[in-house]
């Protein structure tokens, strides 16, 4: 046997037949780690202990697959319950599995997948309201920009079309909202009901002054719920909150809400009253405003009467409460028949107001209503002064003068209270027919930088052409003044960098229409660095 003793290092190594082990002649050592025996043999041979092929791990009775399963409908049961869907759980399990052909997935992609599945049955389900697209995305972990491409992905897999799956729709997310908003939680169902209604018409008018078009659709409903919380004086309702409750972002929802009030501004100035009427007062006058936007909405567009004649104001609820009410004036207040004297009119207690067609028999013109008002306004004043000289003891209760509370100002009757089509939509009239904002903003824009062109093009001619050099110094020093007259500085240091890219276009023939367009970086690359035109200045 070859080998030495680990002990005495002789090599006289015998084999014991009865141990199999090595034993050395001279000292009588058993010789250790001498009896190992291969008993692999391929792949049929016996499994090992700690590792086994096509098991999920050490312990583990489950294959890797049957583990990859459980622990994808463990995070599909947790993202259902955290966005309240228990419901729908077999259907979205179904619709995962069938994408999927049952081999599920695992990792990060997976929760937006299962996010986007979600989504899609309830945008199937027409009996329920859809949640919005952010709501989803805070509940998986990714913005709406992955979760909307994982959205496209699985529609287009499934082939859904439109009437299987319908388009997004905002009144149905501001239900949702006011649903489950625990800000108007605390409301009974009549004023809930009352805001809802309102808050269609609302949305409708705002679709049909093109104040959705293109916007995301959760900013406009947060706008319109923080607008109608302090329309009916819910506490506690500000933008942030309502922002965070319907996962939209804060300053785009104050952006819509700004844009709403100037809406409603530019219906108000129908009114008699309607030039005291900007975005500060706008909500106490309101519900005027709306009441003037439903009954406008319910008019026929083939009658032809004047608008003050169409809005069938209540004037003497109005009139009779307004004066009767104890608050800035308390007690010593116009009788209630003097302000009723005020609009010449013969009413019957009994009948109540008359019906359109009794209104034409009398002429409220403009100027008209515009004198009842100022007279009103003047008795008011007048009462408030002598209050505060001592001639009236009475304290007021109540400061704030709330001219909602002197009718009920809702009513709605009108078709715009419930979910039209957007053809039924445009077709009817609130007072205001609006082009979209962006549109607008762009038309400003163009026509500012048209304002840089003709400046620049007077500049260049300026140098070029010193002969009138007086008449376009006088337009220099005019350019420079429309172009710094919001920045306080001095004339000259009004040109700015946009000023400057002009008149290098300008002077490389770049054409006007162009550079109206604004695509200064495209426009530079093209005509300026990879033209090799030279400018031709004069010698």
């Amino acid at each position: 046997m070859s080998g030495s003793c680990a002990n005495c290092k002789s090599k006289s190594l015998v084999r014991d037949f009865d141990s199999e082990s090595l034993v050395c002649e001279s000292c009588g050592f058993v010789q250790e780690f001498d009896n190992f025996q291969d008993n692999f043999g391929g792949i049929n041979g016996p499994q090992g202990t700690f590792v086994r092929v096509g098991t999920a791990g050490t312990g583990s009775v489950f294959h890797y697959k049957d583990k990859k399963i459980f622990e994808a409908q463990k995070l599909i049961d947790d993202i259902l319950h955290r966005l309240g869907l228990g419901s729908k759980a077999y259907e979205i399990k179904t619709m995962v599995s069938s994408i999927t052909e049952g081999e599920y997935g695992v990792g990060d992609w997976f929760g937006v997948f299962v996010g986007a599945c979600a989504y899609v049955v309830m945008r199937k389900d027409k009996r329920s309201l859809p949640m919005p697209m952010a709501e989803v995305s805070s509940v998986v972990g990714c913005d709406e920009f992955e979760l909307g491409k994982m959205v496209s992905r699985v529609v287009k897999f499934l082939n859904l079309k439109r009437p299987e799956y319908p388009e997004f729709n905002v009144l149905s997310s501001f239900e949702r909202a006011l649903q489950n908003s625990h800000i108007f939680g605390n409301i009974g169902d009549e004023t809930r009901e009352r805001i809802r209604r309102q808050g269609i018409f609302l949305i409708q008018c705002m679709v049909k002054w093109s104040l959705t078009t293109g916007r995301r659709p959760v900013a406009v409903v947060a706008a319109v719920l923080v607008f109608l919380g302090e329309l009916n004086q819910i506490e506690n309702v500000r933008i942030e909150n309502v922002a965070k409750e319907v996962h939209a972002t804060v300053c785009t929802s104050k952006l819509r809400y700004k844009e709403l009030m100037e809406a409603l501004v530019k219906v108000a100035q129908a009114l008699p009253w309607g030039k005291n009427v900007n975005i500060k007062n706008i909500v106490n006058n309101a519900p005027f405003v709306i009441q003037y936007m439903e009954h406008k909405s319910m008019s026929k567009s083939d009658e032809k009467r004047n608008d003050l004649e169409r809005l069938r104001f209540e004037l003497e609820d109005v009139v009779s409460e307004c004066l009767s009410k104890d608050v800035d004036y308390e007690n010593d207040m116009v009788n209630v028949d003097d302000g009723i004297d005020y609009f010449k009119v013969d009413l019957d207690s009994n009948k109540g107001l008359p019906s359109i067609d009794d209104m034409e028999k009398f002429q409220l013109s403009s100027e008209c209503l515009m004198m009842i008002y100022e007279k009103f306004s003047n008795e008011v004043g007048c009462k408030k002064s002598s209050r505060e000289s001592g001639s009236v003891v009475h304290r007021r209760e109540n400061r704030n003068f709330d001219i909602g509370v002197c009718t009920e100002w809702w009513s709605g009757e009108s078709e715009l209270s419930k979910k039209l089509l957007l053809k039924q939509i445009l077709e009817k009239d609130v007072g205001l027919n609006a082009l979209p904002p962006s549109f607008v903003n762009n038309c400003k824009v163009y026509e500012k930088r048209r304002e840089k062109i003709n400046a620049a093009k007077r500049r260049i001619d300026r140098i070029m052409f010193p002969s009138n050099s007086d008449d376009c110094v006088n337009n220099y020093v005019v350019d420079c003044e429309q172009l710094g007259k919001k920045r306080k500085r001095a004339k000259f240091s009004a040109i700015d960098w946009e000023d400057l890219i002009i008149e290098m276009l300008l002077l490389h023939q770049v054409k006007e229409e162009e550079i109206e367009k604004g695509h200064y970086n495209t426009l530079m690359d093209l005509y300026v660095f990879n033209s090799g035109i030279v400018p031709d200045f004069p010698a």
